[in-house]
């Protein structure tokens, strides 16, 4: 807007110039003309220095003046004597008796330009005719006439320029109408270019404006905007407007995607999910994606659980075809859980809330589950969170402690250690079983604060038994996420002043499931400072003889769900007889865990097994209660006398 407005005042500014240059020539024009016809009068009029000093006209004067009076575009002229007094107007010429008449001095009385004129320099005036009886455009010139250098007197010069003012215009209007077209070209140009940047601008304005309410992938509402809406149709449901629902979807295997296929054919998912669940609505309700794989609709008008149980299982059939991602399909399916506002939540914060209890509750369905909001629900979420809690202040507190469960070999009748079990005392509910608050350590991140308490206090604890007994403690996968395990295991051998053979880590088949090389890079480095390592619940799990094969474990544990069966299904005493044969064909040793029968270890130790744990031999106990007695009352072998015996009985 500026550079058009620029372009205005030039335009103006040009037009003015174009009328002083204009007015310039004429007046350099009309001094020229004027200048050469007194010199010629001057040169050509007899008598005319006579007469300027007051002599009476003479013929020859009046004759010569008369072939003077109209050269070039000179008019009409008029003379004045050395002081300014009219002398001769040529109009008089056409009366050769009648004397001069009496005038006004040079300038109408104008000292200045009187002064100037009889001192040498010529005065233009630049006139418009008002009449019939001037040119249009005529110059008045006062001019000296001078004879020898000096000044005799000055004549008033009128110049026709009409048709020389005509020439100069059509000249300037010729130049003024080049440079306004290029001034109008240029302001069309720039015109065009301030309206383009304008309309990108406001694109630019209306893109942000989208991309502040939207999510970018899947074109739906983002997080804001979607509360916004939710907001909004609580405030019109308090003022007597409809009643609305809210449905959480979560969408299945979308990591598996991204993680097979790449984040493109993640995002191509996420646009093919917005495109059918806005398929899915009615005008007026909303869809958003709340977060990586979690999107939201709010359903208005009419939200009955009738209604809103429709709509869930449209979501799920539509979500449960495939997705075309260039020429491959992936099945995804999801989980949906819905609130109804004014019957589950009274706010939009807490209705959010409910229908994403709803999504667990619907999660732990399976794929394709759908659940409303439950009040049973929410309040066990309530009490596992005040659980949480309070376990994370139980953390180094006599609430924790160390049960150990002795571990037996050679038939049950040799001692070789322990299994330090964590036992919580709850002040108000009592003993928790570890079913319950491990994996919710493990959820809420307090297993490595745990795990490190454990370990520490497990070899403490052993360094005080006898030489030849070991400690086993179980590692959760959380805990190998850290890079520094294998430096905690050592700084906790060293500062208990526990060998390191002493010790053996227990671990679970799921660890390996994930990360492979790292872990096993740190299994590694565990085994070569002399901690051994075991594979809990063998067979019950993802079992792999992949892991067995690259890694020398130099233990497995049979689950007790073998343990169990093993006397009743000749099926498990198969399955238990290929576990013992394939550990002992690699060198490494068996345990045989829930032995709670005498039968149970009777066909254990029959088949091969090497160490056994269960009621049957020993319940768990706190450390002042261990007496480490065999079973016939005597000592525990040392550890070198007991690796022998049980490799001469395999």
């Amino acid at each position: 807007m500026a550079l058009l407005l620029g372009l205005a005042v030039a335009g103006l500014l040009l037009a003015w110039l174009l009328r002083v240059a204009s007015a310039q020539l004429l007046q350099r024009d009309a001094e020229h003309t004027a200048l050469a016809w007194a010199e010629l009068a001057s040169a050509a009029v007899e008598d005319l220095e006579p007469l300027l000093n007051g002599a009476p006209l003479s013929d020859a004067a009046r004759r010569d003046l008369l072939r003077h009076r109209r050269v070039q575009e000179v008019f009409r002229f008029k003379l004045f004597d050395r002081t300014g007094q009219p002398v001769l107007v040529s109009d008089d010429l056409d009366r050769p008796t009648a004397a001069a008449p009496q005038r006004n001095s040079i300038g109408h009385g104008n000292t200045t330009v009187r002064d100037l004129v009889l001192h040498g320099h010529p005065v233009i005036e630049l006139r418009q005719g008002t009449d019939a009886s001037r040119p249009a455009v005529y110059s008045e010139a006062y001019v000296p006439i001078l004879r020898q250098g000096r000044v005799i007197g000055v004549v008033e010069v009128y110049v026709d320029q009409t048709e020389r003012a005509r020439r100069i215009r059509s000249a300037f209007g010729l130049v003024a109408g080049a440079v306004f077209t290029l001034l109008g070209l240029l302001g069309a140009g720039l015109a065009g270019w301030w309206l383009q940047r304008l309309r990108l601008a406001r694109q630019d304005e209306a893109r942000e404006r989208y991309l502040a309410h939207h999510d970018v992938l899947s074109g739906l509402l983002n997080r804001t905007s979607f509360n916004a809406a939710l907001d909004e149709a609580a405030w019109r449901q308090g003022g007597g407007g409809p009643g609305f629902a809210l449905l959480c979807v979560d969408l299945h295997r979308f990591k598996e995607v991204n993680d097979a296929q790449g984040h493109d054919a993640g995002d191509e998912v996420l646009r093919q999910v917005g495109e059918r669940l806005r398929a899915l609505v009615r005008q007026g309700d909303r869809v958003a994606r709340l977060a990586s794989d979690e999107f939201a609709i709010l359903l208005s008008g009419g939200a009955t659980p009738e209604v809103v149980s429709t709509l869930a299982q449209r979501v799920i059939t539509a979500l449960g075809e495939p997705f075309m991602l260039s020429g491959a399909s992936v099945v995804s399916g999801c989980s949906i859980g819905a609130a109804i506002f004014g019957v589950d939540a009274a706010t939009p914060d807490e209705l959010l809330h409910k229908a994403d209890l709803a999504l667990t509750r619907a999660k732990d369905i399976g794929c394709g589950g759908f659940s409303f909001y439950d009040a049973t629900l929410d309040k066990r979420l309530d009490d596992r969170r005040q659980l949480a809690g309070d376990l994370r202040a139980a953390i180094g507190t006599p609430q924790l402690c160390l049960h150990y469960q002795p571990l037996f070999s050679g038939n049950g009748h040799q001692l070789d250690g322990y299994e330090a079990l964590l036992r919580w005392s709850h002040p108000v509910r009592g003993p928790v079983s570890p079913a319950e608050f491990i994996p919710l350590a493990e959820e809420t991140g307090l297993i490595e604060a745990l795990g490190h308490w454990v370990l520490r206090t497990a070899c403490a604890t052993a360094a005080g038994w006898p030489a030849g007994l070991s400690v086993a403690v179980n590692l959760s996968p959380a805990q190998f996420r850290r890079d520094d395990l294998v430096d905690e295991v050592a700084k906790a051998l060293a500062d208990a002043g526990l060998p390191a053979e002493r010790l053996e880590l227990e671990i679970t088949e799921s660890l390996l499931m994930g990360n492979t090389e790292p872990v096993m890079r740190m299994l590694g480095e565990l085994a070569d400072m002399g901690v051994r390592i075991a594979m809990d619940d063998f067979g019950t799990g993802y079992s792999s003889l992949a892991y067995l094969w690259r890694f020398p474990f130099h233990k497995v544990k049979i689950d007790r769900a073998f343990t169990q069966h093993l006397a009743s299904d000749p099926k498990v005493q198969l399955i238990v007889r290929s576990i013992i044969s394939l550990a002992h064909s690699l060198a490494i040793r068996v345990n045989g865990e829930g032995v709670e029968t005498a039968a149970q270890l009777h066909m254990l130790h029959a088949q091969g097994c090497d160490e056994f744990q269960g009621f049957l031999l020993g319940q768990p106990a706190p450390a002042d209660a261990l007496t480490h007695l065999q079973p016939g009352g005597t000592e525990p072998a040392q550890r070198g006398e007991r690796v022998q015996a049980t490799t001469s009985a395999r």
